[in-house]
């Protein structure tokens, strides 16, 4: 275990089989035995009997764990909070632990309800983050299945107005192309009319692209 609760009360064995150095007033070899039955003892999946209102409270959280601190009071909240004391700052971790442990006596409390407070509130916090992560997985496998399709939708829209452009544009082109083929005709018919006209006057009223037309070489005006 790596908790700070437990560091402040035990020290473990070399997993490699070598012993460690002895720490300034280490505990008993069987505390460790004692921490591991008492997890042990604690479900590992607390059961939270009320929804937790606030997700930011630690004590929402123990309260919805039905997590109740020991009858003699001494929580491993209060036991932290007497570590931290100014009474207790700078002081050596053994003299703080002999000085907890002093108190916890002649209160008549015990260390294992201490610690047994302590698993079963890490239980709840690791339970509750469980119960958040996958609140937060369902929210963005949700959220990613509406985006995807939110993105399908976009680009049906945007296949939609691309195929409206394209049709406008072709009808534009169609419209140019008829009116194109029409001044073509008028231009000539134009030609053909001014060409007429031109034999019998000498300014030629008649326009072709807006011009007037010519008259052909050798045009007498008309008899007066």
């Amino acid at each position: 275990m790596s908790k700070k609760w437990y560091n402040a009360f035990i020290s473990v064995d070399d997993p490699s089989g070598a012993s460690a150095p002895p720490d300034e007033g280490a505990p008993p070899p069987d505390a460790a035995r004692m921490v591991a039955q008492i997890a042990a003892s604690v479900p590992t999946e607390p059961k939270f009997s009320t929804p937790v209102r606030d997700p930011t409270s630690f004590d929402d959280i123990y309260q919805a764990a039905e997590i109740q601190p020991p009858a003699h009071g001494y929580s491993i909240e209060k036991v932290a909070t007497m570590l931290a004391s100014e009474h207790l700052h700078g002081l050596s971790a053994e003299v703080k632990r002999s000085s907890i442990l002093v108190a916890l006596e002649a209160s008549g409390a015990k260390i294992e309800d201490v610690i047994q407070d302590a698993v079963h509130r890490d239980r709840a916090l690791d339970s509750y983050e469980r119960v958040l992560r996958k609140s937060l997985s369902d929210v963005q496998a949700k959220k990613a299945d509406e985006n995807r399709q939110i993105e399908a939708e976009m680009n049906k829209m945007l296949a939609d107005y691309r195929a409206r452009i394209q049709a406008n544009n072709e009808t534009l082109a169609k419209e140019s192309e008829r009116f194109s083929t029409w001044l073509t005709k008028k231009q000539q018919e134009e030609r053909n009319i001014a060409d007429a006209v031109s034999y019998f006057v000498t300014e030629n009223p008649i326009t072709v692209s807006g011009a007037a037309a010519a008259p052909p070489a050798g045009a007498k005006p008309p008899a007066s």
